[in-house]
């Protein structure tokens, strides 16, 4: 017990700069047990970098729109040594996931924690390709991890739609996002499969993500790691859902 409570004072301070919750406030009991769990156990758990804990922790509070959360916890990724720009391609990648409005909600929270820490707005750009260019260099990122699995999925819609739905994935998942410097690949990967299980409901492209993960360079430990950290932020009927996906997709191989 002492041991997990040293660990989570040493944490908590090394993110937040004070001391976890003592017995003051209207629900000390709680935030113990919330602050013990996640800076004492969770946060030791599995081999990840502090720095990888706090871009899986906004990618999930940014998932699930707790905004107030995210705001603190963007203070404690640049703490650990996250760059802004890691931040916010970490957030600006959760857009084909989680749409436009939710993401432009987090961006807002994240500009509000980048203010109130100094940091000149806007940061600097990170785009690669041309506009005209988007679907050929997002395909280039998309075919060596994922083949032609979406357009062989839906190719028996309408030929508009069989040919649309794919272009359209290509060029705004790929195109758009994953040619962006400021995350490497196995990263981006990584924060996609986080993604998809914070979302809940999507274990189908959880299991494709996980491998897809694996191939741009992430070890298996690597990937759970990542989901046991999101559990305490989205729930452990979430996690399970993405361990369960992750197993079947590793037993397929």
């Amino acid at each position: 017990m002492e041991d997990r409570i040293q660990r989570c004072t040493e944490k908590f301070g090394m993110l937040f700069g004070c001391a976890p919750a003592g017995d003051e406030g209207t629900d000390p009991e709680f935030m113990q047990i919330l602050q013990r769990f996640i800076f004492g156990e969770v946060c030791y758990t599995g081999e990840l970098s502090d720095a990888d804990r706090e871009l899986v922790t906004v990618t999930v509070l940014a998932v699930n729109q707790t905004l107030p959360q995210l705001k603190s916890h963007v203070g404690a990724a640049l703490n650990v040594g996250c760059t802004p720009v890691e931040i916010r391609e970490a957030i600006y990648q959760c857009a084909p996931f989680i749409g436009f409005p939710k993401t432009l909600n987090a961006i807002a929270a994240m500009n509000e924690a980048f203010t109130a820490a100094g940091i000149a707005l806007p940061l600097p750009a990170q785009r690669t390709v041309a506009d005209e260019d988007r679907y050929e260099a997002g395909l280039a990122l998309q075919k060596p991890l994922y083949g032609t699995e979406i357009a062989d999925r839906y190719a028996d819609l309408p030929p508009v739609y069989a040919e649309a739905v794919p272009r359209l994935l290509t060029e705004f998942c790929f195109g758009d996002f994953a040619t962006r410097t400021g995350l490497d690949a196995a990263r981006r990967e990584l924060l996609t499969v986080v993604m998809l299980a914070a979302l809940g409901g999507a274990e189908p492209q959880v299991q494709a993500h996980v491998l897809g993960a694996e191939k741009a360079g992430n070890s298996r430990d690597r990937i759970l790691a990542a989901l046991v950290h999101a559990m305490p932020y989205m729930g452990v009927p979430r996690l399970f859902n993405a361990l369960n996906a992750a197993r079947t997709a590793w037993d397929q191989v």
